[in-house]
């Protein structure tokens, strides 16, 4: 059983990130010590349910369950499925003690997380996520919440874990197209802060995508440290924390303009968000030329989209893309901050961007789109 822990230093609200295979297998020794009652409630989707509840419950060996499956989807991502989810948990008789498992990917985490803090003025959960995206990022730091009409994450509350449990054996039940998305999310935590590590990914991606437990496990708790350490210099997004939106604004505008659906995965619009942010970097004289070209070779070396044309169906003009950005909670005094970058692993965060490069290079990626 190969096994790593990361923990997270928030003073009171620390917790461990313990990362390797075989977890599901022996949730209930993880998970006890954290209960003053045998007895957990758990959430998680219909696809992901079929797949793992059975095993999470044999895990849990002695521990009582009772559990409610959701819709899978970004669709269930919204109030209905949300208040669904905190009365099934009140009929539950959930105390403030108890322990909320969530157990999915970034959607259920999300939704769970935000079910979890306004239940009863707060109660503690465990993320147990299921999706290579929720290991590496969703599923730690804290961030929980639903999407609105207005746009994606808009409400929500920071209410961090008790515990997390990235079993990375999980990950061989993923389609590769939704492993792919998740490595999106991977490579911009090198993209943002360790050349170094873009360069191992550039090494060992194609093996990761075959199935190396061993470089997956390496990449998971890598992506974990740097998302850690980030969330304890900065929790509730002040400064440092900004950072870990490398590609998001971009991407959230990409993600409202295909409604939300399965045109673009979330994983997707980030890999293309960060190519965009790059080109955007290297339009404004900040990077070198090649550093936009490097990133896009990576992005296509392991088969995922890497521009707007790679997107199917129809698409916002320029305007309309920028009208979608501008409505994007990192919007503050109604400028729009952007997380460009000096280089690979070089990232900074800045609202100092000319409309019109902005315009153009949005103008030329859509004109490839032919």
């Amino acid at each position: 059983m190969m096994r790593e822990t990361v923990g997270v230093a928030l003073g009171a609200r620390s917790y461990e990130v313990r990362i390797g295979t075989g977890l599901l297998d022996n949730a209930g020794a993880e998970i006890a010590p954290l209960l003053r009652r045998p007895r957990v409630a758990i959430v998680t989707d219909d696809t992901v349910g079929a797949l793992h509840l059975e095993t999470l419950r044999a895990g849990l060996g002695d521990i009582e369950t009772v559990s409610l499956s959701l819709p899978a989807g970004e669709a269930t991502k919204g109030w209905p499925q949300f208040s669904r989810t905190v009365e099934w948990l009140l009929e539950q008789r959930v105390e403030r003690k108890d322990i909320v498992i969530a157990l999915g990917g970034g959607v259920i985490g999300d939704l769970v997380g935000f079910a979890a803090a306004v239940l009863r003025r707060g109660v503690r959960f465990v993320q147990i996520p299921t999706s290579l995206l929720a290991q590496v990022d969703s599923s730690v730091g804290g961030k929980t919440g639903i999407n609105s009409p207005h746009g994606k994450n808009l409400i929500g509350a920071f209410h961090q874990p008790s515990l997390v449990l990235a079993d990375i054996g999980l990950l061989h039940t993923l389609t590769p197209r939704d492993f792919r998305a998740g490595y999106g999310e991977v490579v911009k935590y090198g993209l943002l802060g360790d050349a170094a590590f873009f360069d191992w990914l550039e090494a060992n991606g194609p093996g990761l995508l075959q199935g190396d437990d061993a470089l997956r496990l390496h990449a998971v708790t890598r992506s974990v440290q740097m998302k850690a350490e980030i969330v304890a210099r900065d929790e509730t997004e002040e400064g440092d924390r900004a950072l870990l939106n490398l590609g998001h604004t971009f991407c959230h505008a990409l993600e409202a303009a295909t409604g939300y659906s399965d045109r673009l995965l979330h994983g997707e619009g980030v890999a293309i968000g960060c190519a965009l942010a790059f080109e955007l970097s290297q339009r404004l004289g900040l990077c070198a030329q090649e550093a936009p070209s490097r990133v896009r070779a990576h992005l296509r070396a392991m088969g995922m989209k890497t521009d707007l044309a790679d997107i199917p169906g129809d698409l916002p003009d320029a305007e309309g893309l920028i009208a979608l950005m501008a409505q994007d909670k990192k919007v503050l005094d109604g400028q729009m901050r952007f997380i460009l970058a000096h280089g690979i692993g070089a990232a900074f965060v800045t609202s100092d961007v000319p409309r019109a490069v902005l315009k153009s290079t949005l103008e030329e990626a859509l004109r490839a789109r032919g």
